[in-house]
């Protein structure tokens, strides 16, 4: 079967084939490959692209396209694309088999990730300290483990999302909340369509925005969540898939002297859902800005404080995390998760989110292939001399 026949065939009876009529529930990962396999021709293999990995990403055969379409089919479809949007949003195993951990120890160490319990806290800290906390494949995955692990635990009631003091001697001691994706990765063909760009979405983002999903797959607009309260603590910098996180956040707490900004177009990509969010907090001519002309925010300015709740010295971020902590569940979480679900049903239906990341896969499959995002690239972050 090839791509031109897809467009031509029901995507609902292919979709249900590979999930055994709905009944199975299948990551976006396992749905291509489930797909590869049953279907030979329509979307690459595994091993196919495990061998693709191994090549700069200029030198690729853009063998992921073939994924980004069938995929925006699957979310295209009203059915078919609820049922793939509530498999993603449910908790992964890995999370499930460290949550005794969590509840035991108070901490996991996830590598690029640690989750600590603090009293009804729960603080995602992100450490991977080597490439100055940028996104790749793994530190995406572990940071929804962790995220997870924040929703699971009983005990705790809000999370927050806060980078670690870094060890580069540059940056010791230092907390830098976000830099972005890796681009050197990205220039080497390590970062994924599927695992990075469209599961990060589904998975990790919108887990902070909505929670695991507890309802039926196909449940329609009546939302039955397992979400808790977020606050993102900046220091120094939020930059491109670290500024989208500010997005989906209840309360952002910022350095005076940190920024934001959204650089995805200047280095070739889609900044997530940021063209989706971000026009609800700045409006759409400073989001046009901000994502064709690489405009910065400055936390302590009347535009940062349109992303920013609250603009504190450094060394007054933990007694503002602490009260906002302690605001958020002083009256208890019933009405507070009332209102977080109301006001993101009315923002965001689940439908305006699907219809959005069905075109977003097939458009940022296009991108990551198009030889501007290698000159790109080359020209604005001199990857060519850069290693991994």
């Amino acid at each position: 079967m090839t791509q031109r026949r897809l467009l031509g065939e029901d995507i609902e009876a292919i979709y249900d084939e590979l999930t055994d009529g709905r009944r199975r529930s299948l990551r976006v990962s396992e749905l291509v490959y489930t797909a590869a396999e049953r279907f030979p021709g329509l979307v690459p293999t595994r091993a196919a692209i495990d061998e693709e990995r191994e090549r700069l990403q200029k030198d690729k055969r853009g063998l992921e396209i073939d994924q980004g379409t069938f995929v925006a089919h699957v979310l295209a479809h009203p059915r078919a694309g609820a049922h793939l949007m509530h498999a993603v949003s449910q908790p992964r195993p890995d999370a499930m088999a460290l949550l005794g951990d969590l509840q035991r120890d108070g901490a996991v160490d996830l590598g690029p990730i640690r989750v600590d319990r603090d009293g009804s806290v729960g603080v995602v800290s992100i450490q991977n300290h080597a490439f100055l906390n940028s996104e790749d494949d793994i530190s995406t995955g572990a940071l929804e483990v962790a995220i997870d692990l924040v929703l699971l635990d009983d005990s705790i009631e809000v999370g927050v999302l806060r980078g670690a003091p870094a060890t580069h001697p540059k940056h010791a001691g230092r907390r830098i909340f976000g830099s972005g994706i890796n681009l050197t990765h990205l220039y080497f063909g390590k970062i994924s369509l599927v695992e990075f760009m469209i599961e990060r979405e589904l998975g990790a983002v919108s887990k902070m925005y909505r929670g695991h999903d507890l309802g039926m797959p196909e449940g329609g607009d009546l939302e039955d969540r397992r979400e808790k309260p977020w606050i993102a603590v900046v220091e120094s910098f939020a930059i491109g898939g670290a500024c989208q996180w500010l997005l989906v956040m209840d309360r952002v707490i910022a350095e005076q002297d940190s920024y934001f900004n959204l650089p995805a177009r200047k280095e070739g990509i889609i900044p997530g859902c940021a063209n989706l969010r971000l026009p609800r907090l700045v409006g759409e001519r400073l989001t046009r800005q901000a994502i064709f002309f690489n405009h910065v925010f400055e936390a302590d300015s009347a535009e940062g404080r349109l992303i920013a709740d609250e603009v504190v010295p450094g060394d007054e971020i933990d007694d503002a995390v602490a009260r906002a902590a302690t605001e958020l569940t002083s009256t208890g979480t019933t009405s507070l998760i009332a209102n977080r679900k109301t006001l993101r049903v009315a923002q965001e239906p689940l439908d305006a989110f699907r219809r959005y990341m069905s075109n977003y896969a097939r458009e940022q499959a296009r991108c990551l292939y198009s030889p501007a995002l290698i000159e790109n690239l080359e020209r604005n972050w001199d990857a060519k001399r850069r290693s991994l």
